[in-house]
Formats: C-alpha cells, structure tokens, sequence
C-alpha cells in the first residue's frame, strides 16, 4: 500500500470543516515513521481556508488512486464458449485515515519542501534545487503556503485486477491491455501478470 501511495502520490484529501466536506488534491510525502502507520506530509496554499476551518477533533481521509482500466468483454476467451461476461473496471486504491495538524514553522517547511522537491526531481538529468532560485524568492513563497502532517491510524487498501476470473481470461485481460496505448492499462496488465506469476498465486485472492 505504501508503495502506491508513493508512486501515485496525488492524494484526494476529504476533511470535515465547518462548510461541510471537502475535496483537496494534494501531493504528498508518505513516511514509515512513527510505527505502526508512519504518516503523511504534505502543504496547501495559505489562501486555502482548510488549515482553519479543519475540526481538529474530527477524522481525515486520504485517497490515493492507483493505476485503472476499462475492461472489455471481448478481452475473454469465454465470451465466446458461453458469452455470459460483462464489463468491468479494474483499479488499485488505498485509503488512509487519521488526523491533520497544521505547521506554520518556516524551518519545517523549508526542509519539508527541499526533500519533496528532491524526490521528484531526482530522475532528471540536472534536477532543479529550491537553492537555485533567489533566496528571497524562496522566503516569500514559503510565506504563502502551510503545511500539514496526517497522522495515518489505519490503511486500507484494494487491488481489483480480474482475480476472480479463470486463468484464460486473465491472460486475454493482460495480452490485450498490453495493447493499449495508455499507461495505466500497462500497469494493471503487470500487476495481473505479477499476480499469476507469484508463488502460491490464487484467483481467489
């Protein structure tokens, strides 16, 4: 779970304010640490009336969507023994609830940016630093946003990847996603290969 929540770090962060629910799309950071759950970090921009309308007595929710595809009846090789198949929607999601609270500290910040910032420029040819912008810079844009850390208190997690359907129709879901053009179809065909081609693998499952 904490691998996808890593590689899809695009989080739907649903909150309890004093308007009701509310949807922010945030990209995070999700650490080990604390045990058990560890946590998640992340900021908004201070504009944002979350940090101060959130009720901090009140649970978070934290929605990370992993790869997804559309799946044909036609994918099956069963469809033509009985046709009795139907569309279906393969994914992966994890959701992760907990609590926010809200950090101001210019020095947290810093830090917390510089590290996110390495992350996803780590596999550029010359990675941008937030020292390469003028310090001054730097200091008026951290002034503008404010960051948070969720305290995960539980996970859960679901990867629907056409287990429940024979070993024949899995193989005709992987060769035929294998010839999609989008990503996500690639990466639901590997996790279903990955599936079948793991030890004491199950349909089941």
């Amino acid at each position: 779970m904490r691998a996808l929540m890593r590689s899809h770090p695009l989080s739907t962060l649903v909150t309890q304010c004093e308007s009701g629910l509310v949807a922010n799309h945030v990209p995070v950071q999700t650490l080990d640490e604390p045990l058990p759950l560890g946590c998640i970090r992340g900021h908004i921009a201070r504009a944002n009336p979350l940090w101060r309308e959130y009720r901090p007595d009140s649970q978070a929710l934290a929605i990370f969507q992993g790869p997804q595809a559309y799946i044909s009846p036609s994918f099956y090789p069963s469809k033509a023994k009985t046709g009795e198949v139907v569309p279906t929607w393969n994914y992966a999601v994890v959701h992760a609830s907990g609590t926010l609270r809200f950090i101001e500290d210019a020095a947290w910040l810093r830090e917390f940016v510089a590290g996110l910032t390495r992350t996803h420029e780590a596999s550029r040819s010359l990675p941008w630093q937030i020292d390469d912008a003028p310090a001054a810079y730097i200091d008026k844009m951290l002034t503008l946003i404010v960051g948070f850390e969720f305290s995960v208190a539980a996970l859960s997690g679901k990867w629907k990847v056409s287990q429940n359907r024979a070993q024949a129709d899995r193989e005709g879901v992987v060769r035929n996603l294998r010839q999609a053009a989008d990503a996500d179809s690639h990466e639901i065909a590997a996790l279903l290969a990955a599936l079948d081609s793991a030890p004491e693998s199950s349909a089941a499952r």
